[in-house]
């Protein structure tokens, strides 16, 4: 897990890294200008990280929240 929590640290909308417990070990914030970036960096780069077996992708509703 730190070996791939080290490498999702360098791409650049990538904002937030942190190891979990529960059905996911490690859990990601990007923020990008554009969903397409956002989905460029899901499926061309995590789901290509060697030792990623599944993601789940959330997407905030803008205006609720803290």
């Amino acid at each position: 897990e730190e070996q791939i929590i080290s490498e999702l640290k360098t791409f650049s909308d990538i904002k937030k890294v942190q190891g979990t417990f529960g059905a996911y070990d490690i859990i990601a914030e990007i923020s990008s200008e554009s969903i397409e970036k956002i989905r460029e960096t899901i499926t061309g780069k995590i789901r290509k990280i060697g030792k990623i077996r599944s993601t789940l992708t959330l997407t905030k509703i803008e205006g609720q929240g803290l």
